[in-house]
């Protein structure tokens, strides 16, 4: 088979055997498979990540001496089966997985570990119990998002965000606008995203943001707190706590019952929005904890290849709620596809290219620029190495 082959930060086309399922394993003839931004840090940077994840008990990740075929984003056919599986995929289903193999007990990421060739290639091996039947005749482009849309689906779910909040998305590249699907999906009225990149900016918008920054320009905190009791400062806050005081002196019972009260129903919460962080370049973190307001809640969703510096007194004294993510479960993602198959999650705007696996290369350096494209797509079929526009 035909893939496209990585090492030390080479990406080239190479003809391989073609795989063969283990036990509990399916065979899949790739028909898209989407290139993750962290396919692109990984071609750059997979060192310092798998020295990360090696004091995470893992470590099998890609290294830039190895030979990888990458690819965890998949939509595929079902074209065979290892020995003990079950006869409920017959040849020919569509098909897509959540990106984990595993032979004994020994499981690897695909596409993320030269143990386990990712969806950059003609066929992949996945796991049958992680591989779930597309339904509703769901587009092969929309259906090759299930996977990164898995990953913003999660992150709302660690945020805890109620239709009532206000969100704050911080980075519009594909994780960013994946969220703001996302949270647009769920109901949430006010959707702040932010973002240098014109081009971006416009995604954000077509992903259904209700409010776009340019943060060259405009302060998305500004716009963020607009009307809506965030406490900015040390001073506000304390100032808010005596003039509450001062207010229920006057009621014919002490303060402390009254406020008592107020706790039980919620009323004294302090108001914050939800802040996601999906940029992920070091400095960035640090610098949403000194400008958000007090009490937000940051949820962690771009992932910083390098080492950073945060001052934990800023989240100590604004007391605020840093959520670090990753991922997602079997049912997110299970239910992220059905939520793309009816029509109540659109990801239609993220996929702005299409190219074969000969142009895979040519995808990675067109995609650091942010103005000309957000995901693409790789269709095996494709012979030409150029990129299509979708």
């Amino acid at each position: 088979m035909k893939a496209a082959s990585l090492i030390r930060g080479s990406l080239e086309l190479v003809t391989l055997p073609a795989p063969r399922p283990k036990a509990g394993q399916l065979l899949l003839d790739v028909k898209r498979c989407g290139i993750c931004g962290s396919d692109l840090h990984a071609r750059l940077h997979g060192d310092d990540l798998a020295d990360t994840l090696q004091l995470c008990g893992y470590p099998r990740y890609m290294r830039s001496g190895q030979r990888v075929v990458m690819g965890h984003e998949i939509y595929g056919e079902v074209v065979g089966h290892g020995p003990w599986t079950s006869d409920r995929f017959k040849p020919g289903t569509p098909v897509v997985t959540v990106p984990l193999v595993r032979t004994g007990r020994q499981v690897d990421g695909i596409g993320l570990s030269a143990d386990a060739p990712g969806g950059y290639a003609d066929q992949v091996v996945v796991q049958e119990s992680l591989t779930l039947r597309v339904p509703n005749g769901l587009h092969p482009d929309v259906a090759a998002l299930t996977e990164p849309m898995a990953v913003a689906w999660h992150a709302v779910n660690r945020g805890q965000v109620t239709r009532k909040d206000t969100a704050v998305v911080l980075g519009c590249g594909p994780v960013g606008l994946a969220v703001i699907a996302v949270l647009k999906a769920r109901g949430v009225a006010a959707v702040i995203a932010s973002d240098y990149s014109a081009g971006r900016r416009a995604l954000a918008r077509s992903c259904g943001a209700d409010t776009v920054v340019d943060p060259a320009v405009e302060s998305p905190w500004q716009r963020a707190s607009a009307g809506r009791g965030f406490m900015a400062t040390m001073p506000d806050e304390y100032n808010a706590g005596i003039d509450a005081i001062e207010g229920m002196d006057r009621l014919p019972v002490p303060w402390w019952t009254t406020w008592r009260a107020l706790d039980k129903v919620g009323a004294t919460s302090p108001k914050r929005p939800v802040v996601f962080e999906c940029v992920g370049v070091s400095g960035m973190l640090d610098g949403v904890m000194a400008a958000a307001p007090l009490h937000s809640r940051v949820v962690v969703v771009g992932v910083c290849m390098g080492s950073d510096t945060i001052r934990p007194s800023l989240a100590v004294n604004k007391e605020l709620d840093l959520r670090f993510v990753v991922g997602y479960t079997p049912l997110e993602f299970r239910d992220t596809l059905h939520a793309l198959a009816d029509g109540t999650l659109d990801a239609s705007h993220l996929v702005t290219g299409k190219v074969g696996l000969a142009g895979v290369a040519h995808a990675f350096t067109a995609l650091a620029d942010p103005d000309i494209h957000a995901k693409i797509l790789i269709d095996p079929a494709l012979e030409s190495p150029d990129i299509m526009p979708n």
